[in-house]
C-alpha cells in the first residue's frame, strides 16, 4: 500500500527485461519537474541493467568452477601418466 497524498508514478508496461511484465517507479518529489521522456529513459536503463536473477548467476558461476576443476584434474592425470611412462622407460 502506498501512503501519501500525491505521488508521481512511472510505469513501464513493456520493460526491456524478459523476467518482468511491468515495472513501477516512484519518482522522488524533488525530481518530479524532470520531463517524462528523461524519466522513462532512465527507468528503461535501470530495468535493462537488472540482468539475470542472482540464482541464475550463481549456477553459471558453479558451472565455470566445475569445468575448471575437471580441466585441472585431467591435466594432472595427463602429466602424471607422462611422468610414469618417462620413469618406466629410463
Amino acid at each position: 500500500m502506498v501512503k501519501g497524498v500525491s505521488r508521481q508514478v512511472l510505469e513501464l508496461s513493456e520493460p526491456p527485461s524478459v523476467y518482468f511484465e511491468r515495472v513501477l517507479f516512484f519518482v522522488k518529489p524533488e525530481y518530479s519537474a524532470i520531463s517524462e521522456g528523461a524519466l522513462r529513459e532512465r527507468a528503461r536503463y535501470i530495468a535493462q541493467s537488472a540482468g539475470l536473477p542472482p540464482a541464475l548467476r550463481l549456477k553459471r558461476g558453479k558451472r565455470r568452477t566445475a569445468a575448471a576443476i575437471i580441466g585441472a584434474l585431467l591435466a594432472g592425470a595427463v602429466l602424471g601418466a607422462a611422468a610414469v611412462i618417462f620413469i618406466i622407460t629410463m
